[in-house]
């Protein structure tokens, strides 16, 4: 195209003043003719052009966007910007939503080709935003920051951004895109937000964090179980509670309200922390370690029951036993919450938790306080210093990780 004046420097600062305040600009143009043309191609329409100016399109972000690069940012979360817009349009937007921060630069398509992949790869995370890139240029990208060892994300809607989509690990095609990048990609995200994508992240973290907080309640109370009864066994104490009596534990004191545990609120730390690594196991951070010192605590705090049961007789034992097992797990599940000490968290913000740990705790000792239920169910009558012992020990566990979350040792 051939545009008189277009090197006037007036005109390219103006160009420059107007994508620097985020502007997409476009050029406009025209030809007078004295008479009306026989022949119209591209190349005589485009030829001898006069200049008018210019036309500045503003599309701002929304403004959910600024706070969620922020919570992204403090999640380790790193947001990078690929688009089609002059470099100065994507910088200013950039740096005001703040993408383009910390030192970090920005490239263009042109400088992406004379990058090797090996090189690209070494210097991407310098990079927070591309400009004026081809499909080819998304997918090196992509590729590149995977080279790293990093879980890419990848937003688009054309048909061009479909190749790039099915080569992140996760490929978010937006709601109103075309249907080749919903195929392309594993999720649609139907509003086009980009603050849903960091409430998706922060959802996920609640459902991973909840799922290891059932592991630890459930996991750490089985083992204490199963290592009670070996041991019984192993001494020749016999059972130190019946199969039924066992299954009613597992049911109402730890099935029950260990799922509860699942609907957890978020924590609100969630999204202050680093991301997990790539193949990281559930059990990794400590959990482990945890749920084998939590079953240390339980196996002591129930061999105290029996061995105080087993004073008066074998039936006291058992239903010392039955009480101390079931109601200490019950009270761990408040341990498994959070972090955080009880003391410290709105009591009632899992109300599922506290109703099933409420009517397990009441079964419990309903059971063993009804003659009818003592009958069927092996149990007998406890005295007063019985009882002083029973819920001693089934608070214990509590304390004992009050203590450690009080020193930071949880």
């Amino acid at each position: 195209m051939d545009l008189i004046d277009a090197n006037n420097p007036a005109y390219l600062n103006k160009h420059d003043e107007l994508t620097n305040q985020a502007y997409r600009v476009l050029g406009v143009a025209y030809k007078r003719y004295d008479e009306k043309p026989t022949r119209l191609t591209e190349e005589i329409l485009e030829s001898q052009l006069e200049f008018a100016g210019f036309v500045g399109i503003i599309d701002p972000a929304r403004p959910e966007s600024y706070t969620a690069v922020s919570i992204a940012k403090q999640a380790g979360i790193q947001t990078v910007m690929i688009t089609g817009d002059h470099l100065l349009t994507a910088k200013k937007i950039a740096e005001d939503v703040g993408i383009l921060t910390d030192g970090k630069k920005a490239m263009t398509g042109a400088d992406l080709h004379e990058m090797s992949d090996e090189k690209l790869a070494r210097v991407i995370d310098d990079y927070r935003v591309f400009a004026r890139t081809s499909p080819e240029d998304k997918i090196r990208i992509v590729k590149a920051f995977q080279k790293n060892d990093e879980i890419v994300a990848m937003t688009g809607d054309g048909v061009n951004d479909a190749p790039a989509l099915k080569a992140a690990d996760v490929g978010i095609a937006m709601g109103g895109g075309t249907e080749v990048a919903k195929e392309a990609s594993d999720m649609v995200l139907v509003d086009d937000n980009f603050a849903t994508i960091v409430q998706a992240v922060e959802e996920g973290r609640r459902v991973y964090s909840n799922i290891r907080k059932s592991l630890y309640a459930m996991l750490g109370c089985n083992i204490s179980a199963l290592t009670i009864v070996l041991i019984s066994l192993l001494v020749g104490w016999g059972a130190p509670v019946t199969a039924v009596q066992l299954l009613i534990i597992k049911v109402v004191a730890d099935g029950i309200p260990g799922m509860s545990l699942s609907i957890e609120p978020v924590d609100k730390k969630a999204m202050m922390e680093a991301p997990i690594a790539k193949y990281t196991s559930i059990f990794a951070q400590g959990l482990l370690v945890k749920i084998v010192e939590i079953s240390i605590v339980f196996t002591g705090v129930t061999l105290g029951a029996i061995l105080i049961g087993r004073l008066e007789s074998i039936e006291v034992s058992q239903t010392m036993t039955f009480i101390v097992l079931g109601l200490s797990t019950i009270v761990h599940m408040f341990n498994c919450r959070s972090k955080e000490s009880i003391l410290k968290l709105r009591f009632l913000s899992n109300p599922l938790l506290v109703m099933t740990t409420f009517i397990g705790a009441l079964i419990i000792i309903l059971l063993v306080t009804i003659p009818f239920t003592q009958t069927i169910f092996g149990f007998v009558s406890l005295r007063a210093v019985d009882w002083l012992w029973v819920i001693g020990l089934s608070i214990f566990p509590l304390v004992y990780i009050e203590v450690k979350k009080y020193f930071g040792l949880f």
